[in-house]
């Protein structure tokens, strides 16, 4: 009840920020962003492009990955109608396959830029079972294991940006309170939804994939310490953001209900805040393994903080994509195999 009281309010956490803040008042205090460059996947809508215009509003070199260029373009342009001396970057990218992020990663290498920031926000709730050209399914591909292959990728290059410029590097990876809705066994699930529709469940799905994201930034967070890299890995949960919602009818009861949902959702830049606030505040500098929301740390569920399960996802994550998800599913399903 108190948090919830907390969230309503706006209330000001120990970071001096709070559920109400929005993203440029987060990065106001921030150092001038001109010798950053970041990666934004997801950055053609919604929270994303707003992440995007902030940080190019203080100075940042975007490079934004996106399924559909047209509207990577359109973002682009209404950021530099804004702010006309941004540098950004459109490259194609489809998440959900690993072989076009595979493609993104060398074009990106042949530009030989540096990479101080790769905030992994793109994300998606399929309604409809999906599968991957891969063969994984659709919301799993595209929110958790076309980033695990991307921030794989390109670790090597922020460990070497941050070497040479001595500016901590930052991963951030997006997930969502909805991660502590799942229950069961990660790679049973996924198999079972990656061969069979019939049990597939939207909300399971996303819960599955969200979780995900927990856990590898945990993971990362782990190996990364051990390699002394001057890299940090956090996650964030923006928050639920307020959209156009339609009524089929009137009425008390209706207005009543409407009037609630406007208090308990964000706006955009609100939503926006908390990975603005975790990629760019010098509070955060040597901060990593953390889960952030509305702008201060706060803790994962349970089954968030789970070692075992964490070393797990990587191991399995790192079989899919070497050798596929069915030979992967049938080593790790039978391990006699």
């Amino acid at each position: 009840m108190l948090e919830t009281i907390k969230y309503l309010t706006g209330w000001r956490g120990p970071s001096g920020f709070g559920s109400k803040s929005t993203a440029e008042q987060v990065t106001e205090g921030c150092a001038d962003l001109t010798s950053i460059t970041a990666i934004i996947t997801g950055a053609t809508s919604g929270i994303g492009a707003e992440i995007a215009r902030v940080l190019a509003k203080r100075g940042a070199r975007l490079v934004l990955p996106a399924r559909n260029l047209k509207a990577a373009e359109d973002t682009k342009a209404r950021i530099i109608s804004e702010y006309p001396d941004s540098h950004i970057i459109i490259m194609h990218l489809d998440l959900s396959s690993l072989n076009s992020v595979r493609n993104f990663v060398n074009l990106f290498h042949s530009f030989d830029l540096p990479l101080n920031l790769l905030i992994n926000n793109a994300g998606k709730f399929a309604h409809e079972h999906a599968i991957s050209e891969d063969g994984i399914e659709m919301t799993f591909a595209t929110n958790y294991l076309g980033h695990f292959l991307l921030t794989k990728l390109l670790l090597e290059r922020m460990i070497e940006t941050a070497k040479k410029t001595g500016i901590q590097g930052r991963i951030l990876n997006v997930t969502s309170g909805i991660h502590g809705w799942f229950s069961g066994d990660m790679i049973s699930y996924l198999s079972l939804i990656s061969t069979n529709k019939s049990h597939y469940d939207a909300t399971r799905a996303y819960a599955l994939s969200k979780l995900a994201n927990v856990f590898h930034t945990s993971e990362l967070a782990r190996r990364l310490q051990q390699m002394e890299a001057n890299v940090t890995v956090n996650c964030v949960h923006p928050g639920v953001v307020r959209t156009r919602l339609t009524r089929e009818r009137e009425g008390l009861l209706t207005d009543l209900v409407f009037f609630l949902g406007s208090k308990l959702l964000k706006t955009i830049p609100q939503a926006a805040a908390t990975p603005c606030y975790v990629a760019t505040h010098p509070r955060l500098l040597n901060v990593s393994s953390k889960f952030f929301r509305d702008c201060n740390e706060a803790f994962t569920s349970k089954l968030g903080c789970n070692s075992t399960e964490e070393e797990g996802l990587w191991a399995a994550s790192e079989l899919i994509i070497a050798k596929g998800p069915k030979a992967a599913f049938d080593l790790l399903m039978n391990p006699q195999f």
